[in-house]
């Protein structure tokens, strides 16, 4: 079975439908491929299990794609940029700057994520989603911008209903946009200085997990600076506890490029593309998505586990292995990238490699 099939069986929390959010319905994976896939990886001249994880990964891709010649097409990778008004509390080891020299960085492609794209062949592009500055224009970058920063979710609800929606209908946009009709990948990273603390909060809401188990050092917090970040999340949470709805609770607590994630994840997913997930943020990104709709998580291959302090918790949580445990921390979509190779590799041994009966070679005995 693929492994969020439990998930999916879950009906959405959502008080309001995805379609009702301007989203269309998410096609289950097919699950006649899915068996036989499965048949075919059992086939294949190795002993049973023996290529490890790789196996139900390329069955993931079969199931996905509906086919038992899965192939990586025009893989595309976007990363989603924006600051957050909680970031002056200092809940960062980075000033709110950072994001905008970041987003000038992978343009000129002198990022993490700019050199992984290159390497694997991805069309890398930014959006700003909400970043504090004027950007110039350029070729790859997306000018989504909702307003310059949330607010400060402290005192007051990051962002409005209306913006949160905006940043929904702005995603589909960039999705239909730079996502080829061929293409059957895509790769989802962000970067927005104090994103951490707003996707510490926005866990402990959607998991139940302690708020201080949530809250990891992000860019690199000091012992001090960790504790500080526990008691300022804290202090957003008495002003208002948590909603249970996940639009509401991304309207409270989220940030403009979580809320472009989630409309990226519902909408790629409507469209059957396979979806490369990255770290942390981006992680609390696809719950959200799947409270609104829990079939966008048979869509998703969770890339790495970060060493932000709560991902493992989160990736537990949502019944997902990650490709690769590298202790990154860095977001961009870096180790998302880095995980592509794996899918790569997956679905050219299932392709590829021949069956017992094919090669003339003789199976175990009994």
């Amino acid at each position: 079975m693929l492994a969020s099939t439990a998930v999916s069986t879950r009906r959405s929390t959502c008080l309001t439908s995805p379609a009702d959010l301007g989203f269309a319905a998410i096609p289950a994976p097919d699950p006649l491929v899915h068996a036989q896939a499965r048949r075919r990886v059992d086939s294949l001249t190795k002993p049973l299990g023996a290529l490890g994880r790789l196996e139900p990964l390329a069955v993931r891709v079969c199931a996905v794609q509906r086919t038992l010649r899965p192939t990586i097409v025009e893989p595309v990778a976007i990363v989603f940029a924006a600051d957050h008004g909680i970031a002056t509390r200092g809940v960062s080891a980075y000033p709110r700057a950072v994001t905008e020299q970041m987003v000038k960085n992978f343009l000129t492609g002198g990022a993490a994520i700019s050199v992984l794209a290159r390497l694997e062949g991805a069309d890398l592009w930014i959006v700003d989603a909400g970043v504090d500055a004027e950007l110039d224009p350029h070729p790859r970058l997306l000018d989504a911008k909702i307003r310059r920063s949330t607010r400060d979710f402290v005192t007051e609800a990051a962002m409005t209903r209306d913006e949160c929606l905006e940043a929904f209908a702005r995603a589909r946009a960039v999705i239909d946009r730079v996502v080829p009709s061929a293409s059957n990948l895509l790769l989802l990273g962000e970067m927005g200085i104090g994103n951490t603390a707003s996707a510490a909060l926005l866990m402990h809401a959607l998991t139940g997990v302690p708020l201080a188990d949530c809250v990891g050092r992000g860019t690199g917090l000091d012992d001090a600076g960790l504790e500080r970040k526990r008691a300022i999340l804290a202090s957003a949470l008495a002003r208002r506890a948590a909603p249970t709805d996940p639009l509401e609770l991304l309207v409270e607590y989220g940030g403009y490029e979580i809320a472009m994630l989630v409309g990226a994840f519902l909408h790629a997913s409507s469209r059957q593309v396979l979806l490369l997930v990255d770290g942390f943020t981006v992680s609390v990104a696809a719950l959200l998505a799947a409270r609104i709709d829990p079939l966008v998580l048979d869509y998703c291959v969770f890339g790495h586990c970060s060493a932000e302090h709560a991902h493992r918790a989160l990736l537990a949580h949502l019944e997902a292995r990650p490709v690769l445990d590298l202790g990154m921390r860095l977001g961009e979509g870096s180790g998302a990238a880095i995980a592509l190779s794996v899918v790569r590799a997956a679905v050219r041994l299932f392709t590829e490699m021949a069956t017992f009966e094919g090669a003339g070679v003789s199976q175990k005995d009994g």
